[in-house]
């Protein structure tokens, strides 16, 4: 057995192999080590190799599924090895002859498509890049789905579309994997290497065409050299990993960065579309708006808020369905209840296209076409938008079908097709008929034991089943002799003795129970070939079911936007190809509801005006004021805009975004050798370099990393170079008041500043933008709210009044008056008291009992300790 498991490792030695042996997945060798403290289970040994024992630990069959997301998610790659023939053929071919045993799938971050490993409501993408002759491309798939995607992408754009996509696996040549190694780091996705061979044009081509079943691609798009190997080479990696069973996959569709807002992974990360700063979904933009009620409708809300489109056709289509939701508040509330009733069909036909799905998914299939006739049915008339008019004609089509799984399968189908119980009774005459013995035999059986009941006398016989003897006839050891003598000895035949039972079988006993596990067996054979016809007629309907899957899932959307819509208070955005951005009365949306979940103040609604008059707001204000804020919420309302929703403002009218940048915040990047500063460097260069006339920046703090005269130095340099050269739309916070003075100098540059209130010292914040420039940043008094010691308030106070002094008279350096300031001025903090000696008062008071005292007796009490306080 070793030889095999030794010879079938060698094949896969960058993956664990889980060796299936009867009920458990068994690991050997270092694979038990790192998959034993990795799953946190006993490491254990069998026999010895080379003289050394051989490490083991298994996990149940049953469970496994929840052993291989713990090893995924941990880096791991495992390869499920299979025992591909029953133990008794194998026991046919000699005593010692090993089960026939291979590897039937290689499971991978980016190849899941088990419901219990994956996010119902996202994606689970696999990418790959390709480099050809100078141009390159990345191509992506979600096997649990079947989207497939592919687009020319230059390597510089690898690491912000890597950031919207969120891949769990890329796909890279070898002679590729060391170049991208800062960019996929960065982005945190599992890197597998192929050879060059399965990034070849030519054999991608001839790959692609195989598994579409077309002569050319021609029919699908026009595609360059570095897409079809991209897409090639996902195709050969889904061929090894699968073992020959490939997955459903749509045709490819072809996206251009032109098409959608270029957002890059500091943005996304800063501000928060996707997952929050600590990492989870809970505190982020998507989860403050996602109300869909499907699986397959919170992937597309995910799809679209991480990819705002810049094609304004797209974008209005989409705010029509919303808008015709918002105002159909009765048709909107039923329809979202239609919709809650409806299983994730994408998943579902994943799982049949690879073969490891089970009779719940043909359920899914049903139920689901049933909730999308219904669906059609009382909306079809209706005089709906373009795109849901669109939708609903892809809700229908599947009346053969759906006919077909009402009739052959039971409302609530077992989880294994290997159970049976599915097919439901009057579909097949030969199952019923293979059912009916099969259950009659059982009642025959019970008739059988009250017969030798009867000619035995003894009330205790039972006729029994297990795996190793069958059926048999079991008495108490007390009535052995009766049984072993005439005349009983000729019916009953003795088979075994145990502890307490003596076990027999009769002729007639034996010709019912071959019946019976015949019908048994024969029942669950026609099952199952049942079963594979169900799947198979689903299975030549694919295409249109995706398309079913996809109109449900673009219903739940436009609903759930629309009952965010009304229940918020949000508008319809004006948007078009000007260079506006007009929001008045915007909020923040994810504030705006941490406020209300918290019971704290309402949220401050804030104008914006940006435009060909005013493209850049300089911000100032104390921090705590609400300036990230508000330079957040700006930016959200635009992607909220441009995916199709509504926006959290009175009303707003916006330009079509291009590109988003924003540097809000800053952290270490130690792994990278990245100072704070450096990073803020990095990021602010990048948007210098990029952004076009149409993009919209929001900058918070620029050269806060650094000395204060570089610092303001690098943002005044930065804030020319916007208005000069980027001529971008941007927001840009800071607390050097020195620049409020390019206002007069640049012609688009317009103060605004947070208002604060000054009360006895103290500040008091009105989240309120205004136009104009605040005077001071209040750091001192924010400082005091921290909770920083008064001591160290009032020193801060003393420096701050002689810096502004020595400003003020014009000093031409600050270290010439820092000079004068009384460095060791400070009051030292007030010293403890030395412990003195206990007063009688204390004493007295330490002996009483308040409980045992009477009125009387307390107010003597006082008497006598003010007595002893005079003395």
């Amino acid at each position: 057995m070793m030889a095999q498991y030794l010879e079938i490792k060698g094949q896969y030695p960058n993956a664990l192999l889980f060796y299936r042996m009867g009920d458990f997945y068994e690991l050997f060798f270092d694979d038990a080590v790192a998959a034993a403290e990795a799953l946190d289970i006993a490491l254990t040994k069998r026999g010895k190799h080379l003289g050394e024992d051989i490490a083991m630990c298994g996990v149940p069959v049953h469970s496994a599924e929840g052993y291989l997301l713990t090893l995924i998610r941990k880096g791991f790659r495992v390869a499920v090895c299979e025992q591909m023939e029953d133990p008794a053929e194998a026991k046919k071919r000699g005593s010692k002859s090993v089960v026939k045993r291979d590897v039937v799938r290689l499971v991978t971050p980016g190849t899941l498509t088990e419901e219990s490993l994956l996010e119902a409501r996202r994606h689970n993408f696999l990418a790959s890049f390709s480099r050809v002759r100078g141009e390159s491309a990345l191509a992506w798939v979600d096997i649990s789905t079947g989207s497939f995607h592919v687009m020319p992408l230059p390597e510089v754009r690898l690491g912000p579309e890597l950031a919207r996509l969120a891949p769990s696996e890329l796909i890279l040549s070898e002679t590729d994997e060391l170049n991208l190694e800062d960019v996929t780091a960065e982005a945190g996705v599992s890197v597998t290497p192929l050879g060059r061979s399965a990034f070849d044009s030519t054999g991608g081509n001839d790959r692609l065409c195989a598994l579409f079943g077309v002569e050319t691609l021609e029919a699908f798009g026009s595609f360059t050299r570095p897409e079809i190997a991209a897409m090639g080479a996902l195709v050969e990696y889904l061929e090894i990993t699968q073992k020959g069973k490939l997955p459903l996959l749509r045709t490819p569709v072809r996206e251009a960065q032109a098409r959608v807002m270029q957002i890059d992974a500091a943005t996304r990360r800063n501000l928060e579309l996707t997952h929050a700063l600590s990492g989870g979904r809970s505190g982020s933009l998507l989860a403050a708006v996602d109300r869909t009620v499907t699986a397959g409708g919170g992937r597309l809300m995910e799809r679209r808020l991480s990819s705002p489109s810049r094609v304004l056709d797209v974008v209005q289509q989409r705010q029509d369905c919303v808008a015709f939701a918002v105002e159909q508040s009765r048709f909107c509330n039923d329809l979202r209840e239609a919709l809650r009733r409806v299983p994730d069909l994408d998943r579902a036909l994943s799982r049949l296209g690879v073969d490891r799905a089970g009779p719940r998914d043909l359920a899914a299939i049903r139920n689901g076409l049933t909730q999308a006739a219904q669906i059609a049915g009382f909306i079809g008339g209706m005089d709906l938008p373009d795109l849901m008019t669109r939708a609903v004609r892809d809700l229908s089509g599947h009346d053969e079908l759906l006919d077909l799984l009402d009739q052959a399968l039971v409302a609530e189908p077992p989880l294994l097709a290997r159970e049976g119980g599915f097919i439901a009774e009057g579909y097949d005459q030969e199952l019923d008929d293979a059912r009916r013995l099969r259950d009659e035999g059982r009642g025959v059986i019970a008739g059988m034991q009250a017969d030798y009941v009867e000619l035995t006398g003894i009330q205790s016989l039972k006729i029994k089943h297990n795996n190793v003897l069958g059926y048999f006839v079991e008495v108490t050891a007390t009535h052995a002799e009766k049984m072993l003598s005439a005349p009983l000895n000729e019916t009953f035949k003795h088979r075994q003795t145990t502890a307490n039972q003596v076990r027999f079988t009769t002729v007639p006993l034996s010709e019912m129970e071959t019946k019976i596990l015949n019908a048994g067996g024969r029942a669950l054979d026609i099952e199952k070939r049942l079963y594979e016809s169900l799947k198979a007629s689903i299975l030549d309907e694919s295409a249109s079911l995706s398309q079913t899957a996809t109109a449900l899932a673009e219903l739940d959307l436009a609903t759930a936007l629309a009952d965010l819509a009304r229940s918020e208070n949000w508008c319809r955005p004006k948007v078009d190809a000007s260079r506006a951005l007009l929001i008045e009365g915007g909020r923040h949306p994810v504030v705006e509801r941490a406020l209300r979940s918290q019971g704290g103040d309402p949220f401050i609604a804030n104008d914006c005006a940006l435009g060909d008059d005013s493209d850049i707001w300089l911000l100032t204000g104390p921090n705590m004021a609400g300036k990230s804020t508000f330079l957040r919420q700006n930016a959200l309302i635009a992607v909220l805009a441009q995916m199709g929703a509504y926006v959290p403002a009175r009303s707003a009218h916006i330009g079509m975004v291009s590109q988003l940048f924003s540097r809000v915040g800053a952290s270490d990047d130690l792994a990278r050798g990245r100072s704070t500063f450096m990073v803020e460097m990095v990021e602010t260069a990048a948007i210098l370099n990029q952004a076009d006339d149409h993009a919209l920046v929001i900058l918070d703090e620029i050269g806060r990393g650094t000395a204060t005269y570089d610092g303001l130095s690098i943002a005044w340099a930065t804030l020319e170079h916007l208005h000069e050269i980027n001529r971008c739309r941007a927001l840009f916070a800071t607390h050097y008041h020195e620049l409020t003075n390019l206002s007069d100098k640049l012609e688009r540059v317009d103060n605004a500043t947070v208002a604060v209130k000054e009360h006895e010292g103290d500040v008091i914040f009105l989240h309120e933008v205004r136009r104009g420039a605040a005077d001071r940043s209040y750091g001192v008094q924010v400082a005091k709210l921290a909770g920083l010691p008064q001591s160290v308030v009032d020193r801060a106070r003393v420096v701050l009044d002689a810096l502004e002094k020595g400003e003020r008279e014009g000093h031409g350096k600050r270290e010439a008056f820092i000079d004068d300031l009384p460095l060791f001025a400070a009051s030292p903090p007030p010293q403890p008291k030395a412990p003195t000696e206990t007063s009688l008062a204390e004493k007295r008071l330490g002996e009483i009992l308040p409980d045992e005292l009477t009125p009387r007796e307390a107010l003597e009490l006082v008497y006598e300790l003010k007595g002893l306080l005079k003395g």
